[in-house]
């Protein structure tokens, strides 16, 4: 091997190491956010609901002003706009559930269900998208709803139906991510993401008034009590905003097969925060539950990634 091919091979290797240390701190600071909404919904008294709002409008306050310094104002000129909200509101649809499971859930319980995932997005991936999935997978995604069962019963039990929240969260997601494909790269992920801001905030503020005209407690308006509650907001903003750039980020420096393991953090991190701030900490057979969705969710991306290699044409030098 020559020493240009060499240095070109560790630079590579660099920027993959790079976009690892992304996804690594993006998945363990972004459950920060959660901690925060279950925060100001049972220690604050805020409405899920409107949370959900701040969480999208401080997103807004905290993007806009990067994406004129990057991409300039023609950047908020969307090649598809409709698509960009769109994806928005599946987005903001899919916090509500989560902010709203996290009011009555712990952490590490809402964590681990809405983990179905990718499960959900690989089913719908052959279902949709004519996506071959062998046995083996869909035998890892039978697997892995078991052990979403494992933990979602206990839960059942003691929540009722807010136990299924995290599952509603998980589908909305999917849809959002195929949203991602649909629209494809004809705009930039900065201006994607600034533009479906203002999707969560019109749907999200949507939803606020309709709920709260029918006296339901998740969707009551308010304003931060305290400086504190205030300065949780900025915080969750800057972190929904500013976390999700991280992720684009470490996308286009590594591949998504070796980055997406590294989404179970988030339920490390659930589990930290819950404990730390909540004092809660699942269970035995919660912890069966989430082993089982964590080896299900990994094998499938390693079969995924097993079969894209056997796929890919063997170049000879």
């Amino acid at each position: 091997m020559t020493s240009g091919a060499s240095t070109e091979h560790g630079s590579a290797g660099s920027e993959t190491m790079k976009g690892v240390a992304l996804m690594m701190g993006a998945m363990t600071v972004l459950p920060c956010m959660d901690a925060i909404a279950k925060y100001m919904a049972t220690v604050e008294g805020m409405s899920p609901g409107q949370v959900t709002f701040y969480r999208f409008f401080f997103q807004i306050l905290f993007t806009l002003p990067l994406l004129f310094t990057v991409a300039g104002a023609a950047s908020l000129k969307p090649k598809r706009p409709w698509m960009n909200l769109l994806r928005g509101a599946l987005h903001g649809a899919a916090s509500l559930l989560f902010f709203t499971a996290v009011k009555y859930m712990p952490l590490a319980d809402v964590f681990a269900i809405y983990f179905v995932e990718p499960f959900i997005l690989t089913a719908m991936s052959a279902a949709f998208l004519g996506e071959k999935v062998g046995w083996r997978r869909w035998l890892a995604i039978v697997v892995g709803f078991g052990g979403a069962l494992i933990v979602i019963q206990p839960s059942f039990a003691l929540f009722g139906w807010t136990a299924l929240l995290p599952v509603g969260c998980a589908f909305l997601f999917s849809l959002y991510l195929f949203m991602n494909r649909a629209i494809g790269e004809a705009d930039s992920p900065l201006t994607m993401q600034t533009v479906a801001g203002f999707g969560g905030v019109l749907f999200v503020g949507g939803a606020l008034s309709a709920g709260n005209a029918a006296g339901a407690v998740d969707f009551v308006p308010s304003l931060p009590t305290s400086w504190l509650g205030l300065a949780l907001l900025l915080v969750l903003g800057s972190l929904s905003g500013y976390g999700h750039i991280l992720v684009v980020r470490a996308f286009r420096l590594a591949p998504l097969s070796l980055l997406a393991p590294f989404q179970y953090f988030e339920i490390i991190s659930g589990v930290v925060l819950g404990y730390a701030i909540f004092g809660d900490f699942p269970s035995p057979s919660k912890w069966l539950g989430i082993a089982v969705i964590v080896a299900s969710g990994l094998f499938i991306i390693w079969r995924e990634q097993k079969v894209r290699r056997a796929a890919r044409p063997v170049a000879y030098e």
